[in-house]
């Protein structure tokens, strides 16, 4: 399907900075993981559990968008 577009929203914590590089013709991206966590009880056990899933995200060209670290 040409000219779709997907779309994620990820709300987690962030696991370290962003690393920011740029390539040799200007383009820059960002690399960074993003933890993301579920909590739930055990059906078996009936224990609390969470459990967290890390995200490896990389960005191109929407640098502009990230705050500036202080």
């Amino acid at each position: 399907m040409a000219g779709s577009v997907n779309k994620v929203i990820l709300v987690g914590n962030l696991g370290k900075d962003p690393e920011i590089r740029y390539l040799e013709n200007g383009v820059s991206f960002a690399r960074f993981p993003i933890a993301t966590s579920e909590t739930f009880t055990d059906k078996n056990s009936g224990e609390k559990r969470e459990v967290t899933d890390w995200h490896n995200i990389v960005m191109w060209r929407a640098l502009q968008k990230l705050p500036n670290p202080i």
